[in-house]
Order: structure tokens, then C-alpha cells, then sequence
């Protein structure tokens, strides 16, 4: 297999699981909604329903950021095939140059916030919080 080749089909193979997360992210939302729901309809108190919204984001937080690292390495499986540089090395390498920058504790924890604090992830997650909190102080 040619390099431009490999290159080509890693590139296939992480748009198809870049698009799959963000199908999963979007069921993921879609459930917060349907689960925010059935816990008003059941009459489940506040503080429950605003600890379930908080793990769904950051559930839908750690999913955006794993998607981040394939954009990462989509957009430099890219670079090197729009500059036609692209060596026999390079394809294929996505955990490989993820652990070379793997990051510790902290700053994996850090990457999901800051991955939770993007508008595309805090929506619908904030709105449902409010609507929680508002309830809780008007019961």
C-alpha cells in the first residue's frame, strides 16, 4: 500500500468515528432531555435530577474529547496530504502520538471541562440545570 494511500484510508476510518461521535453525543443529549422529563413527571427532587444533568455532561464532555483527538489527527492527516509529504511513518499513529503527549491526571481532567465548558456540549445540559434550580426554589 502506497503512503498517500494509508493515509487516505486512516482518514476514512477516523471521519467515520468522528461522525459516530457525534452521534453519540447528540443520543447522549437526547437522553438528558428524556430522562430531565420523566424526573419532573415522577416528581424526583431537584438535587437528583441536577446530579444526573451534571454526569450526562461531563459523560457527553469526555465523548467530545475523545472526538477532539481524532479531529487533531484528522486535520494532520490532512495537512500532510495537502503538502504531499506524506511518509510511510506517518499513517496509522493516532494512539501512538496520543500517548507521546499523553497528559496526567490533571490535565486529562482539564481537557473534559474544558470540553464541557464548549456551547455545543453545555447546550441543552445548562438550560436543563436552570430549569431544575428554578423549580427547587419556587417549590
Amino acid at each position: 500500500m502506497q503512503t498517500s494511500d494509508a493515509i487516505t484510508r486512516e482518514w476514512g476510518i477516523l471521519q467515520q468515528q468522528h461522525e459516530h461521535y457525534e452521534f453519540v453525543a447528540l443520543g447522549i443529549k437526547l437522553v438528558a432531555v428524556s430522562l430531565f422529563a420523566i424526573t419532573l413527571t415522577l416528581g424526583l427532587q431537584e438535587v437528583f435530577i441536577g446530579l444526573l444533568m451534571l454526569v450526562l455532561w461531563l459523560q457527553d464532555a469526555i465523548f467530545k474529547t475523545f472526538q477532539a483527538r481524532l479531529v487533531a489527527r484528522l486535520l494532520d492527516l490532512e495537512r500532510h496530504l495537502a503538502q504531499g509529504n506524506a511518509t510511510s511513518g506517518q499513517a496509522f499513529q493516532l494512539h501512538t502520538i496520543w500517548q507521546a503527549g499523553r497528559k496526567n491526571l490533571a490535565g486529562l481532567l482539564g481537557e473534559y471541562l474544558r470540553s464541557a465548558m464548549r456551547p455545543t456540549v453545555a447546550f441543552p445540559y445548562l438550560v436543563l440545570l436552570l430549569v431544575a434550580m428554578t423549580i427547587q426554589t419556587a417549590g
